[in-house]
């Protein structure tokens, strides 16, 4: 099936008009490890169907040493280059604030060679460039995050210093990617959601994170550009903020976490959704048939005449996933039988 066209996506996000069919993002979390680790068998199985959104992933420093590129692309601060024994989320390469003053020094250069590894040929389709680990994320894997959920009330000056230099830092890099490789959007992560509620308060996401998400938001409309936000969990109560300061595309609305039905009531007209298929139970131990009944159901709650709907995964492949349930969600969405969609 053919692709949809750059203008076809442009019209779906900004809410101007459903294209003829959902826009599907798919491929860009299967990975190798659902084909026995074999790029070359899962881009032969890819190549079946359509992916409406090319993207390049932005290379972001190393934690203690630099891609090959540029050795010197990497947060740690110089002689601190082990992490070894620390749980992901323990790991600690700002140990004390008092001791910052020699990461900022040699905060890593958004000029970096490493950053855009080669020219990415455009093809006519929507062309997306992302990073991952934004503010809260990159937070937490430079101080760990039990220092993360408590700085906010005993470093909140040192928050604002760090989101600062990383708003920079990122506003930068887009700079560099539109004028390099001319995007269309960018598309970062930040998991500020548990399962069951956000990591924080609306308070404290008010003061630290809104006006840094904005100012990001804000250079990529100057650049022409759409910004999509990945962050896993309940963030339902984020979710007016988000929208008030122009947020353009907001992923996965991760099943179980929050209503879809309820969230599509909610704010279906005023952000586009890329709905995240569920990863944690759906595609490795449910049945065709369940997928194809919750493409429908996904497709219902949120298919809208004015677009505002992708369709992507909620999050990375598993080597569980079975290639049968891959089949029908392809099936399923680019041949749904629907009924009672078409909201205003």
């Amino acid at each position: 099936m053919e692709v949809l066209k750059k203008e076809d996506v442009l019209r779906v996000i900004e809410g101007k008009g459903a294209a003829k069919r959902i826009p599907l993002l798919y491929d860009i979390w299967i990975y190798d490890n659902v084909f026995e680790n074999d790029a070359g068998k899962r881009n032969a199985w890819l190549e079946q169907y359509p992916c409406d959104v090319d993207e390049v992933f932005l290379q972001m420093p190393g934690m203690t040493e630099g891609p090959k590129e540029d050795p010197d692309f990497y947060w740690a601060a110089p002689g601190k280059h082990s992490l070894e024994g620390r749980g992901l989320d323990a790991q600690c390469l700002i140990e004390d604030w008092e001791d910052a003053g020699e990461f900022y020094d040699t905060f890593p250069d958004p000029k970096s060679p490493a950053l855009i590894l080669g020219k990415k040929e455009k093809d006519g389709r929507y062309l997306l460039g992302r990073w991952w680990y934004c503010f809260f994320e990159r937070l937490w894997s430079l101080r760990g995050m039990e220092n993360a959920l408590t700085d906010f009330y005993l470093y909140p000056e040192e928050i604002h210093r760090l989101f600062t230099r990383l708003t920079d830092f990122y506003m930068r890099i887009m700079e560099r990617t539109k004028e390099e490789l001319d995007v269309d959007g960018f598309f970062v992560s930040d998991d500020i959601g548990t399962q069951t509620a956000p990591f924080f308060s609306l308070d404290i996401f008010r003061e630290f994170f809104k006006p840094y998400y904005k100012k990001l938001i804000d250079k990529a409309h100057e650049l022409g550009t759409h910004f999509w936000l990945h962050s896993c969990g309940n963030i339902e109560l984020f979710l007016p903020d988000l929208i008030e300061i122009g947020l353009d595309v907001i992923h996965p609305i991760q099943k179980n976490t929050m209503n879809e039905q309820e969230i599509a009531e909610k704010f279906g007209g005023q952000i586009c959704i890329l709905a995240g298929v569920d990863v944690q139970y759906l595609m490795a131990f449910g049945s065709a048939e369940e997928v194809k009944e919750e493409i429908a159901f996904l497709m219902k709650a949120y298919g809208r005449r004015d677009g505002r709907l992708m369709m992507t995964m909620g999050n990375g492949s598993t080597s569980d996933w079975k290639i049968q349930n891959l089949k029908a969600l392809y099936e399923a969405s680019l041949y749904p039988v629907i009924e009672g969609s078409g909201k205003e």
